[in-house]
């Protein structure tokens, strides 16, 4: 099964009421499961790689506003955000950074698939609107760049 299939599956479940989707071909099987009723107030971070709705992120004093079009860099797809390279490390990207076009700026992971995240303009990180290990749906806005 090709990686444009399971991204697109992920994104159907993820928007549709459908608790639990399992598809196989040519011996591979893929289960992806959204089990939102199972979520409580006490457990507000589900495990990786399980669907649930995406928490609101606290960000302080800072500005909830959306960034024109064109500056705005958007999750591909449904995962778990990691804003470095690996546990422990500096993040991709800090605000104020200045990047280049095609440089990385954070992974989303997707039932263990990593999905690199590049910059599609230069200019410097001006907004960075989700954390280290969020949920985050497929086109929400993930940074800013000036």
């Amino acid at each position: 099964m090709d990686l444009e299939t399971i991204r697109t599956l992920i994104e159907f479940v993820g928007r549709s009421g459908v608790s639990e989707l399992v598809v196989g071909e040519n011996g591979t099987i893929v289960r992806i499961s959204n089990d939102r009723s199972k979520r409580t107030a006490a457990d507000p971070k589900p495990q990786r790689g399980r669907q649930a709705e995406t928490p609101a992120v606290d960000q302080g004093d800072r500005p909830q506003t959306q960034p024109a079009d064109g500056r705005t860099v958007k999750a591909p797809v449904f995962g778990v955000l990691h804003r470095a390279p690996n546990p422990g490390a500096r993040p991709f990207v800090e605000e104020g950074d200045v990047v280049e076009v095609g440089q990385s700026l954070c992974i989303v992971e997707a039932m263990k698939v990593f999905n690199t995240v590049s910059a599609h303009r230069a200019g410097p990180i001006t907004q960075i609107f989700a954390s280290d290990g969020q949920e985050v749906e497929a086109g929400q806005p993930l940074m800013e760049i000036g």
